[in-house]
């Protein structure tokens, strides 16, 4: 399937297809025109790289974990051991940058209350 075609079944813009394919998650044949062309398990891999965008991964992880990860019904499965690992890592910095954004918030309630004050 052509790009038009794989936009209207992923619902990803053509310009996140091609910076997908830019950052290595997406391998379409090229015709000899320069189109590109899109097989039905590249719906499959768009699906898994949104989940994985979704569960706040950079592609760079993504690149690394994607062909380790499949979809079960509606959640996504490591299939591959070190995998795990790797997302308990990127779990461990979410919750540290969650911390971070909470403590921010803290500080800002502050410097909200003290001008609500005055």
């Amino acid at each position: 399937m052509r790009i038009g075609e794989m936009v209207r079944r992923t619902g990803v813009s053509e310009r996140l297809l091609r910076y997908y394919e830019e950052q290595g998650l997406l391998h379409p044949t090229r015709l000899p025109s320069g189109y590109r062309v899109y097989n039905e398990a590249d719906i499959d891999t768009v699906r898994r790289i949104r989940s994985l965008l979704a569960a706040g991964l950079s592609t760079t992880i993504i690149a690394r974990i994607l062909p380790c990860v499949r979809i079960d019904g509606s959640a996504l499965t490591p299939v591959c051991s070190d995998t795990i690992a790797e997302l308990q890592r990127e779990r461990e910095r979410l919750t540290h940058t969650i911390h971070e954004l909470q403590t921010s918030r803290t500080m800002l309630d502050t410097v909200i209350a003290a001008a609500a004050a005055t």
